[in-house]
């Protein structure tokens, strides 16, 4: 009654109370911000790779330092811990050293001329009209698609020295592509870029689509050519694509087991085709030396994560956001 006859008489309106609205309002805001509520998104798909991969992965060291053979897997053997006796025995083996360098420099060859193949094929779709661009699409997916131990045997077929069609287009008679070290790794390239081109040429052809048409015009009109707007312009801006395709190379074409194991006939004549996993394939399975084809596997993981960070630092260096 009192509050009521001093607002009537000085006109003035009560101080409101405070509520506490205002910070239940605040903690409700400032839940969608906690650092760690992306990870429950997360969560789900980090079990499943979890089990599908650390998992593995922890095996696979695991065996690489235990005596495992078939006499350990049938139980006649007790297994014991070696310790690195394993790896001493794998890099002591002089051939072992010599398949590392092959997958290595193999690797490497596969990976620029399936960037290079690509790379210009993308440049290419931003060329050409409508209809040929489909068609060249359909047909690089097609590729693309096809399981490698079927495009392996099609082009072990291709190049059959009785019955290829090459050898009756080129007049080679009988010659035997897979008879030759370089000839059978220069067949094995092909089919490799054959079914990797695609996803090189798909990523960067959209890539290239998302850049401004203003800029490249403006890079036109200044005189640039088409090889000097590429390499100063669309491929700077293409730079983050570039790397996670040529990190995917990377990773696809050092463990390459299926090309090499179909087309020379499981490494070729003597070994001479052999790469590391189809060197550990023989260690781990045709010799049942378990425990150093799993050495192999953990030496293929260490070269493919050491080339990654290096390849991801050198970027860096250069001030390059990924």
């Amino acid at each position: 009654m009192t509050t009521q006859l001093t607002e009537k008489h000085t006109g003035t309106a009560p101080t409101p109370r405070p509520t506490r609205t205002a910070p239940a309002a605040r903690r409700t805001r400032g839940a969608g911000h906690r650092p760690w509520t992306p990870w429950l998104y997360l969560l789900p798909a980090l079990a499943v790779l979890g089990g599908l991969l650390v998992y593995p992965v922890y095996q696979l060291g695991l065996i690489s330092f235990l005596e495992y053979t078939q006499a350990q897997v049938s139980g006649g053997e007790p297994t014991s811990f070696q310790g690195f006796g394993n790896y001493t025995t794998l890099f002591a083996d002089p051939q072992f050293r010599q398949v590392l360098l092959t997958t290595v420099v193999f690797a490497a060859v596969c990976v620029v001329t399936t960037l290079a193949v690509g790379c210009a094929l993308a440049v290419l779709l931003t060329r050409v009209r409508a209809l040929p661009r489909l068609i060249l699409m359909l047909a690089a997916l097609g590729a693309w698609a096809t399981p490698a131990i079927t495009g392996s045997t099609v082009w072990v077929f291709l190049f059959d020295p009785d019955f290829g069609p090459v050898n009756r287009l080129l007049g080679l008679g009988d010659h035997s592509w897979t008879y030759g070290r370089y000839s059978a790794f220069a067949l094995v390239l092909l089919e490799v870029v054959w079914c990797s081109f695609p996803f090189v040429m798909v990523t960067v052809y959209a890539g290239i689509k998302a850049v401004p048409s203003e800029v490249l015009e403006a890079a036109a009109l200044d005189g640039a050519s088409q090889w000097r707007i590429w390499r100063s312009v669309t491929a700077p801006m293409l730079r983050p694509i570039l790397v996670v395709v040529t990190i995917q190379s990377i990773i696809w074409d050092f463990k390459l087991f299926t090309q090499i194991y179909v087309m020379t006939n499981g490494g070729g004549i003597a070994g001479q085709n052999l790469v590391l996993n189809v060197y550990a394939y023989q260690k781990a399975f045709a010799s049942s030396q378990y425990s150093l084809g799993s050495a192999i596997g953990v030496v293929m993981l260490l070269v493919l994560l050491a080339v990654t960070l290096v390849y991801l630092r050198l970027l860096r260096r250069q001030g390059e956001e990924l």
